[in-house]
């Protein structure tokens, strides 16, 4: 089942940059759907913001796809300032898996581009 689902991980890639960044933000921990734009947008240096709409239907398929979870009430922080009418999102062992791909998939783009001077050499 493990090289299935590798697989099944390489035939999603390439990932949009949004849908990249929503994986990348995750890893870091579970997070509501305001949370995750904020990080992206601090993440790119303000470069990628993400409107609702394309966060949420961005979230919508990444939950079919298994890349995301949705937490249920009793996963949920149990901090004071929480609005229950957020919901929260976790990455997915195979949403990680995913996301190492496409992290991988771009180094070697990268790196193309560095052989041909179009992008920066390694220090």
């Amino acid at each position: 089942m493990g090289s299935n689902r590798e697989g099944q991980a390489k035939d999603l890639l390439p990932l949009s940059p949004q849908v990249f960044h929503i994986l990348v933000a995750l890893a870091g921990g579970d997070q509501h759907g305001y949370a995750i734009m904020q990080d992206v947008a601090a993440r790119s240096g303000g470069k990628l913001r993400l409107s609702p709409g394309t966060l949420y239907g961005s979230v919508k398929r990444m939950l079919d796809q298994g890349l995301i979870a949705e937490l249920r009430d009793s996963e949920r922080p149990g901090t004071e300032d929480d609005d229950e009418r957020r919901r929260y999102y976790r990455l997915t062992p195979f949403g990680r898996k995913v996301a190492k791909a496409e992290a991988a998939r771009l180094a070697d783009a990268l790196e193309q581009a560095r052989v041909y001077g179009l992008a920066p050499k390694r220090s």
